[in-house]
Protein backbone atom coordinates (compact mmCIF):
# COMPACT_ATOMS: atom_id res chain seq x y z
CA UNK A 1 0.00 0.00 0.00
CA UNK A 2 0.98 3.20 -1.02
CA UNK A 3 0.25 6.28 1.09
CA UNK A 4 -0.03 10.00 -0.77
CA UNK A 5 2.70 12.30 0.30
CA UNK A 6 0.41 14.54 2.05
CA UNK A 7 -0.08 12.00 4.59
CA UNK A 8 3.60 12.53 6.02
CA UNK A 9 2.95 16.58 5.34
CA UNK A 10 -0.36 16.44 7.59
CA UNK A 11 0.80 14.13 10.22
CA UNK A 12 4.21 16.31 10.65
CA UNK A 13 2.39 19.48 10.80
CA UNK A 14 -0.30 18.29 13.29
CA UNK A 15 2.81 17.05 15.54
CA UNK A 16 4.43 20.46 15.40
CA UNK A 17 0.66 22.44 16.01
CA UNK A 18 0.62 19.75 19.13
CA UNK A 19 3.83 21.83 20.07
CA UNK A 20 1.91 25.77 20.18
CA UNK A 21 1.21 27.10 23.27
CA UNK A 22 -2.56 27.15 24.33
CA UNK A 23 -4.89 29.10 21.69
CA UNK A 24 -1.56 30.04 19.97
CA UNK A 25 -1.74 29.15 16.31
CA UNK A 26 0.53 29.00 13.29
CA UNK A 27 0.53 30.03 9.84
CA UNK A 28 0.56 27.47 6.90
CA UNK A 29 2.98 29.45 5.31
CA UNK A 30 5.51 28.74 8.45
CA UNK A 31 5.00 25.28 8.36
CA UNK A 32 5.20 24.92 4.58
CA UNK A 33 8.76 26.95 4.92
CA UNK A 34 9.83 24.28 8.15
CA UNK A 35 9.19 21.02 5.69
CA UNK A 36 9.96 22.41 2.51
CA UNK A 37 6.54 22.43 0.97
CA UNK A 38 4.70 24.32 -1.16
CA UNK A 39 2.22 26.70 0.42
CA UNK A 40 -0.09 26.09 -1.81
CA UNK A 41 0.21 21.92 -2.24
CA UNK A 42 0.01 22.31 1.98
CA UNK A 43 -2.94 24.59 2.22
CA UNK A 44 -4.93 21.76 0.51
CA UNK A 45 -4.32 19.12 2.97
CA UNK A 46 -4.38 21.85 5.50
CA UNK A 47 -8.09 22.18 4.72
CA UNK A 48 -8.73 18.27 4.87
CA UNK A 49 -7.65 18.56 8.52
CA UNK A 50 -10.08 21.03 8.92
CA UNK A 51 -12.52 20.00 7.04
CA UNK A 52 -12.39 16.80 9.08
CA UNK A 53 -12.30 18.46 12.80
CA UNK A 54 -8.48 17.80 13.39
CA UNK A 55 -7.27 21.32 12.45
CA UNK A 56 -8.94 24.76 13.72
CA UNK A 57 -8.60 27.48 11.24
CA UNK A 58 -8.49 31.08 12.82
CA UNK A 59 -8.65 34.36 10.79
CA UNK A 60 -6.97 38.01 11.11
CA UNK A 61 -3.72 39.18 11.19
CA UNK A 62 -2.83 36.54 14.03
CA UNK A 63 -4.52 33.76 12.85
CA UNK A 64 -3.58 30.73 11.55
CA UNK A 65 -4.17 26.71 12.68
CA UNK A 66 -4.49 24.75 15.58
CA UNK A 67 -5.28 21.29 16.88
CA UNK A 68 -9.10 21.00 17.29
CA UNK A 69 -8.73 18.54 19.92
CA UNK A 70 -6.15 17.44 22.56
CA UNK A 71 -3.59 15.47 20.64
CA UNK A 72 -4.51 12.55 22.75
CA UNK A 73 -7.42 12.48 20.95
CA UNK A 74 -6.17 12.67 17.46
CA UNK A 75 -4.78 9.18 16.38
CA UNK A 76 -2.38 8.74 12.79
CA UNK A 77 -5.81 6.55 11.62
CA UNK A 78 -7.95 10.05 11.93
CA UNK A 79 -5.10 11.87 9.96
CA UNK A 80 -4.92 9.68 7.11
CA UNK A 81 -8.64 9.49 6.96
CA UNK A 82 -8.82 13.39 6.09
CA UNK A 83 -6.39 12.86 3.66
CA UNK A 84 -6.85 9.73 1.48
CA UNK A 85 -10.64 9.22 2.59
CA UNK A 86 -12.44 6.80 4.15
CA UNK A 87 -12.31 4.16 1.24
CA UNK A 88 -10.40 1.28 1.60
CA UNK A 89 -6.98 0.77 -0.11
CA UNK A 90 -7.92 -2.06 -2.15
CA UNK A 91 -10.99 -2.18 -3.99
CA UNK A 92 -11.98 -5.39 -5.60
CA UNK A 93 -13.67 -5.09 -9.04
CA UNK A 94 -14.35 -8.85 -9.27
CA UNK A 95 -11.98 -9.12 -12.73
CA UNK A 96 -12.54 -13.00 -11.85
CA UNK A 97 -15.47 -12.61 -13.59
CA UNK A 98 -14.21 -10.94 -16.84
CA UNK A 99 -12.60 -12.46 -19.84
CA UNK A 100 -13.45 -15.72 -22.08
CA UNK A 101 -14.51 -17.74 -19.44
CA UNK A 102 -17.21 -15.50 -18.24
CA UNK A 103 -19.43 -17.48 -15.85
CA UNK A 104 -22.75 -17.04 -14.39
CA UNK A 105 -23.08 -15.28 -11.65
CA UNK A 106 -24.27 -18.01 -9.89
CA UNK A 107 -20.57 -19.68 -10.08
CA UNK A 108 -19.44 -16.81 -7.98
CA UNK A 109 -21.68 -17.45 -4.75
CA UNK A 110 -18.39 -17.52 -2.15
CA UNK A 111 -16.82 -14.12 -1.77
CA UNK A 112 -13.66 -13.40 -3.55
CA UNK A 113 -10.69 -14.50 -1.36
CA UNK A 114 -8.39 -12.42 -2.53
CA UNK A 115 -10.69 -9.37 -1.24
CA UNK A 116 -11.22 -11.29 2.08
CA UNK A 117 -7.10 -11.52 2.87
CA UNK A 118 -6.75 -7.72 1.28
CA UNK A 119 -9.97 -6.71 4.02
CA UNK A 120 -8.78 -8.35 6.41
CA UNK A 121 -5.04 -6.76 6.03
CA UNK A 122 -6.80 -3.15 5.43
CA UNK A 123 -8.77 -3.66 9.37
CA UNK A 124 -4.90 -4.43 10.92
CA UNK A 125 -3.39 -1.31 9.33
CA UNK A 126 -6.14 0.84 10.68
CA UNK A 127 -6.30 -0.88 13.78
CA UNK A 128 -2.30 0.02 13.85
CA UNK A 129 -2.70 3.39 12.98
CA UNK A 130 -6.34 4.00 15.52
CA UNK A 131 -4.20 3.28 18.48
CA UNK A 132 -1.04 5.56 17.52
CA UNK A 133 -2.12 8.61 19.03
CA UNK A 134 -0.62 11.76 17.65
CA UNK A 135 0.52 12.88 21.73
CA UNK A 136 2.41 9.67 21.81
CA UNK A 137 4.06 10.13 18.73
CA UNK A 138 5.44 13.80 19.78
CA UNK A 139 6.39 12.61 23.28
CA UNK A 140 8.50 10.00 21.79
CA UNK A 141 9.91 12.16 19.32
CA UNK A 142 10.42 14.56 22.10
CA UNK A 143 12.19 11.98 24.41
CA UNK A 144 14.35 9.91 21.40
CA UNK A 145 15.37 12.39 19.06
CA UNK A 146 18.41 14.49 19.07
CA UNK A 147 18.46 17.02 21.45
CA UNK A 148 19.43 19.75 18.74
CA UNK A 149 16.51 18.56 16.31
CA UNK A 150 14.23 18.78 19.55
CA UNK A 151 15.63 22.46 20.16
CA UNK A 152 15.35 23.57 16.43
CA UNK A 153 11.95 22.65 16.14
CA UNK A 154 10.77 24.59 20.02
CA UNK A 155 12.25 27.12 18.92
CA UNK A 156 10.86 27.57 15.08
CA UNK A 157 7.00 26.91 17.03
CA UNK A 158 8.01 29.65 19.45
CA UNK A 159 9.25 31.90 16.65
CA UNK A 160 6.53 31.61 14.39
CA UNK A 161 3.39 30.83 16.68
CA UNK A 162 0.33 33.54 16.94
CA UNK A 163 -0.88 34.22 20.54
CA UNK A 164 -4.36 34.80 20.55
CA UNK A 165 -5.75 37.80 22.27
CA UNK A 166 -9.07 36.37 22.88
CA UNK A 167 -11.24 33.55 21.69
CA UNK A 168 -11.28 33.33 17.90
CA UNK A 169 -14.24 31.95 15.80
CA UNK A 170 -12.97 28.91 13.41
CA UNK A 171 -13.17 29.76 9.16
CA UNK A 172 -15.44 27.84 7.58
Amino acid sequence: MKLGEGVEAAIHCAAMLAGVDGEATMPASAMAEAFGLSPSYLLKHLNMLTASGILESVSGPAGGYRLAQPAERITLLDIVLAIEGREPAFRCAEIRRNGPVRLDPSAYLKPCGINAAMLKAERAYRSALAEAKLSDIVAEYMSDADPRSVAAGCAFVARHQRPQKSSSTKQT
